[in-house]
């Protein structure tokens, strides 16, 4: 579901991200931060706040990791 409070929604797989903090660097919105808590692989795993994405993709597309963001946007932004 995406959240009624900005067009769109990010999903971050906790143990495909490695914490190197691209996405929180280039995010617009200023919705993504470090994470504290490890995953799998020793790394400590950036984090959505919830609420407020734009829907712009940049975290998505500056990833490194393939497969460890995903944004949604809602239908009624995408024109679906």
């Amino acid at each position: 579901m995406v959240s009624k409070s900005g067009r769109g929604d990010v999903v971050i797989a906790f143990d495909l991200c490695k914490g190197c903090t691209l996405c929180v660097a280039a995010c617009p919105t200023k919705v993504l931060s470090p994470g504290k808590e490890l995953n799998r692989q020793g790394y400590c795993a950036v984090t959505y706040a919830g609420a407020g994405c734009s829907g712009c993709g940049v975290c998505f597309y500056i990833c490194p990791e393939p497969g460890a963001i995903t944004v949604r946007v809602s239908r009624e932004e995408s024109g679906k």
